[in-house]
């Protein structure tokens, strides 16, 4: 037997629907809120931001949803993605544990996040729209967009938090090899950036303080939309494509998983892999354990309370209902930028909420320590925000062998570290640090709640 033993699955076999886990759900989600009233909003609220065919996906209770075949034409370049099992990885630790992890760092632009990033382009190109806006957080949601923006005849703005814009040049270089314009956030090309910048010129930025921007530039354009790499609805519909090829090559496997873990930021990889196996447990099909991943610098679910906020600095989005921070929120420069936005999405809050999934927080120094080891067993370099899902799969598979358990675990490697060469050379030379962001910070940030979320909240 092989020391990595791969399974795939032929082009007939990518799923030709996205998975709606709304479908599943016994009650309906809390509302979508207007910021001013503090009443649902509704789409045409939606209508300066994103074209008609994804405010539909927004709000859709239809527990599949047709992939677009153009969509599918460009997603057979790289799907379906290979499942490994991590058989060295297995060896190394002397575990029961049967591990295996879907890598998505296939993709040309290296993560997940073209699953979404393609299907938003096709949508806003099919409503006559010539350009996008966006914030990126370590670059990967940034190439991806402007990846597809350059298959769809698109230009693309990318507003990239100032740390990973200073901390990741080589992934601010592909951003504008393919055709993009990337400004670091805040900046000052936007009210919003300069009122930032006002308060604080040396501000490392945050993904809120991006998005901000982002927003700003779509809401006052009208050749301009506005493309978002996570958190929204739409968006974990469109990486639902990653669970389902999942769900068919655990059938290749013979297998099933007892333990899916998936790194979180803002929700859309961990989404992605865990929504069609909670959707099967849902649907009382069979059962899983699933665990959500996150940095301790930006702890959203373990410290953030479940409640009604601004996906924003400056307070330009509708007020949706998801463990937070505080949109005022700035995180510690930590490594895994696509980790540090303050809120979490919805879905995978609600699903938190639930019991249908639990959450932790990692360390950094033990996040990267795991990315090293995986990678001088499975030969593969992690993103580091994957490795906080590397780390969590190593606990539960130490965890195995303490009690003498063979169960299957898999996560979500959602993406390659090729750009991200410089963070791990700080850590190798001892230069990284830990962080825990205090609670006494986080209660400054949740006191600045708006009184409509207040309201909304008690």
């Amino acid at each position: 037997m092989s020391d990595r033993t791969k399974y795939l699955l032929d082009e007939k076999d990518l799923p030709e629907v996205w998975y709606n886990i709304a479908a599943d759900f016994s009650e309906p989600m809390p509302p979508v809120l207007h910021p001013g009233t503090g009443e649902p909003i509704g789409p045409a609220d939606l209508a300066p931001l994103f074209p008609m065919a994804l405010i539909q996906q927004e709000v859709s209770t239809e527990r599949y949803i047709d992939i677009p075949g153009e969509v599918l034409s460009i997603y057979r370049q790289w799907r379906p993605s290979p499942l490994f099992r991590a058989r060295r990885l297995e060896k190394a630790l002397d575990t029961p544990a049967r591990i295996y992890y879907k890598y998505e760092g296939v993709s040309p632009a290296g993560s997940h996040k073209p699953n979404t990033a393609v299907a938003q382009a096709y949508y806003n190109k099919a409503e006559g729209i010539t350009k996008l806006s966006t914030e990126t957080g370590a670059g990967q949601w940034g190439s991806a967009l402007a990846m597809a923006c350059a298959f769809f005849e698109m230009e693309c703005k990318v507003f990239m938090v100032r740390v990973s814009y200073d901390q990741k040049p080589y992934r601010r270089g592909l951003i504008e090899s393919y055709g993009a314009k990337v400004t670091a956030s805040p900046s000052e090309e936007t009210n919003a950036g300069r009122a930032i910048l006002q308060h604080d010129p040396d501000c490392r930025g945050s993904l809120g303080i991006a998005i901000s921007e982002a927003v700003e530039v779509a809401a006052t354009n009208e050749d301009t939309k506005y493309a978002l790499g996570s958190v929204l609805n739409h968006v974990l519909l469109h990486q639902s494509v990653i669970g389902e090829e999942c769900l068919k090559q655990f059938e290749l496997a013979d297998d099933y998983p007892d333990i899916v873990i998936g790194c979180t930021g803002g929700g859309s990889n961990f989404a992605g892999l865990a929504f069609p196996f909670i959707g099967r447990k849902l649907r009382g099909e069979q059962d899983v354990r699933v665990i959500a991943v996150e940095p301790t610098a930006c702890p959203t679910l373990t410290k953030g309370p479940y409640a009604y906020d601004f996906g924003d600095t400056a307070h330009l989005t509708p007020l949706v209902k998801m463990h937070t921070l505080g949109s005022t929120f700035v995180p510690p420069g930590i490594h895994a930028g696509g980790l540090r936005y303050h809120g979490m999405a919805p879905l995978v809050s609600y699903v938190c909420e639930k019991g249908l999934a639990e959450a932790t927080a990692i360390h950094q120094l033990e996040a990267f320590a795991a990315g090293i080891q995986f990678a001088r067993t499975e030969g593969i370099l992690p993103a580091p925000e994957a490795n906080h899902a590397v780390c969590t799969a190593i606990n539960e598979a130490l965890k195995c062998k303490e009690a003498g358990e063979d169960k299957a675990i898999v996560f979500n490697l959602s993406g390659h570290g090729h750009f991200d060469i410089q963070s791990y050379m700080d850590y190798l030379a001892g230069k990284l640090h830990d962080y825990e962001y205090p609670e006494h910070e986080i209660a400054m940030a949740l006191a600045g709640l708006p009184s409509v979320a207040q309201k909304a909240n008690a």
